[in-house]
């Protein structure tokens, strides 16, 4: 896909691989939307890439059904998504003060799995009704995942099962919505920014 002109969400756009995938899409050519519960760190990317600026929560679907609609506002439906919000909560399952608290486990699968889910489904009922490009493509959905979902380390619990979970997922995903062009790919998170960069223009490529 050829990238240029086209309007771009980049969920978690604030900072580090988010923010790295913000700029090159930027130079790219692309109209960018960063999303980000932090506001302030989104709109100093998007100061920085010339492109939008959203606060968004992902693990709330009105927040997030409110940003993706201001996004669509300012610069026409998105053909590409990237799922980049995360966190990487670390704790071992019994430690030292006892079991790991239920909700430090359940918020890492809201962000990470609910999160980029939340944004997949969003964004896939908007590219489901563009126009096909030349190549027939409607879209692509990029989800962040992680080495931990195969090979998870002591403390990983919560983060390895969220990854696993969006692995899982992006299958499904890509075999229901290759019918309408629209394709969903993940990307592993354990490389630097450089490569970062790298993988995303091959994702859009």
């Amino acid at each position: 896909m050829d990238i240029s002109g086209h309007a771009v969400l980049i969920s978690g756009g604030g900072s580090g691989l988010g923010r790295a995938t913000a700029q090159l899409l930027a130079k790219a050519g692309a109209r960018v939307a960063v999303l980000d519960i932090n506001e302030a760190a989104a709109a100093a990317v998007a100061k920085e890439v010339g492109g939008f600026a959203v606060a968004c929560d992902v693990t709330n679907a009105d927040d997030t059904e409110k940003a993706v609609a201001a996004a669509r506002e300012r610069h026409g439906p998105a053909r590409l998504a990237v799922a980049c919000a995360g966190i990487g909560t670390a704790g071992r399952i019994v430690g030292r003060d006892g079991p790991l608290a239920l909700d430090e486990f359940r918020r890492t699968v809201e962000v990470n799995l609910i999160g980029s889910f939340n944004l997949l489904r969003l964004a896939a009922a908007d590219m489901t009704n563009l126009d096909p490009l030349a190549d027939g493509e409607r879209g692509l959905i990029v989800l962040t995942a992680s080495v931990a979902a195969f090979e998870g380390q002591i403390g990983q619990a919560a983060y390895a099962a969220s990854k696993g979970g969006i692995v899982g997922l992006t299958l499904p995903a890509a075999r229901e919505l290759a019918r309408y062009g629209v394709r969903v790919v993940d990307r592993p998170r354990h490389f630097r920014n450089a490569d970062a960069r790298r993988s995303a223009a091959e994702c859009a490529g």
